[in-house]
């Protein structure tokens, strides 16, 4: 699976998007012709350029100014009409709508009567358009994106002059990993916030990957304290199918019996947790208590923690991320003289029977468990030699 890694370490905006997919191998001839079945005018430009001493791509979008505000219908017919793969359609329109959600709920109406202004004018569509179409040109399958760098100070815009993050880029990047860090300036815009939480499967560490192609995508700005580039890393995916990075999810029981917490264990594996541990603990006033700790993917933390208030009488969790190495891995079956038993063998050679399979077979055959793991391991090992 080619996957892609948006480093925002400088911000994210449209424009720098595009570059970092052009500076990566995406034809720019074909991304233009794409563009231009939008119909909106625009002319465009890819150009070379240098940002801190690093080489970028620096995309422009040019167009005649235009007084007028769209609705997203407006927007999303523009996209229907275009002749573009469905990908890119469903891609693009799904950024769209997750802005005019933004921007209903900054200024207080419906998604159907939200204006869209900066958003809304051509370079902002061509530039969402844009970064789907160079997604599709390079064959990504899934994206990932960094911690963003929002920036800091003040930003003009058609509503006067806000506080960045401004209010609709706060709320789009509303609980994902965010920091302010180098020039006053606004480093990531709506536009760029809303193509990262959109298509980015997961925000954190990079994911394990080959590396085939960089390319950086060059802002406006050139700084003197840091590149103004975004970064796109693209690559093939290396080892187990898991993220690489996970949320911890603690808490601190100290009145709830170990029947209730052993089963709060079984509904959270249920549920999706990667792993489930309890250890003892010695609480304020000396009393006896729990730590209850489950690892989760980001997308399953809410449903966890949904359990665990369900579960358990603690009234509080603590959520933090981590970043996890999992070795790839794969199954194998073998024969015993109780039945067969699936090996789990990692890619550095090792391997163990499963668990589940061993205790199936000892009940069944009423013989000690240990002796059905060691008959799964000789069988293993008399299969390798």
């Amino acid at each position: 699976m080619k996957i892609g890694y948006w480093d925002a370490f400088s911000g994210i905006s449209g424009d720098m998007s595009i570059g970092s997919l052009v500076d990566a191998g995406a034809p720019v001839d074909q991304l233009v012709a794409g563009l231009n079945e939008l119909s909106t005018g625009a002319t465009f430009r890819s150009e070379r350029a240098k940002r801190k001493g690093i080489a970028a791509t620096k995309f422009s979008v040019d167009y005649e100014p235009q007084h007028k505000h769209r609705h997203l219908h407006h927007i999303l017919e523009m996209i229907g009409a275009a002749r573009l793969p469905l990908e890119v359609k469903q891609n693009a329109t799904r950024v769209f709508q997750t802005l005019a959600e933004a921007e209903a709920k900054v200024h207080g109406t419906t998604i159907e009567k939200v204006h869209f202004h900066e958003v809304g004018a051509v370079d902002s569509i061509c530039d969402i358009v844009g970064a789907c179409i160079g997604l599709h040109l390079l064959g990504i399958e899934e994206v990932y994106c960094s911690p963003v760098n929002v920036g800091s100070g003040t930003a003009q815009t058609e509503h006067g002059v806000l506080p960045v993050p401004t209010p609709a880029t706060s709320l789009l990047l509303r609980g994902k990993p965010v920091y302010s860090s180098g020039p006053v300036f606004e480093l990531t815009t709506p536009t760029g916030a809303a193509l990262a939480v959109t298509l980015a499967r997961d925000f954190g560490a990079m994911p394990p990957m080959t590396i085939t192609a960089t390319g950086y995508g060059a802002g406006d700005k050139d700084f003197p304290i840091q590149a103004t580039v975004l970064r796109l890393t693209i690559g093939e995916r290396a080892g187990a199918a898991e993220s690489t990075t996970i949320t911890v999810m603690e808490a601190n029981i100290d009145d709830t019996s170990p029947q209730v917490l052993g089963y709060a264990m079984e509904r959270l594996f249920a549920a999706g947790a990667l792993d489930v541990s309890l250890e003892p603990l010695l609480m304020k006033k000396n009393r006896q208590g729990t730590l209850l700790r489950v690892i989760a993917t980001p997308e399953t933390q809410e449903t966890l923690a949904a359990v665990i208030f369900g579960e358990t009488s603690t009234l509080g969790l603590r959520f933090y991320r981590a970043e996890r190495r999992v070795q790839a891995r794969q199954f194998v079956e073998v024969s015993t003289p109780h039945g067969k038993v699936r090996m789990k063998i990692s890619a550095g050679g090792s391997f163990a029977p499963e668990y589940d399979d061993c205790r199936a077979l000892a009940l069944a055959a009423g013989v000690p468990l240990r002796q059905v793991i060691t008959d799964a391991n000789l069988a293993y090992l008399k299969n390798t030699r």
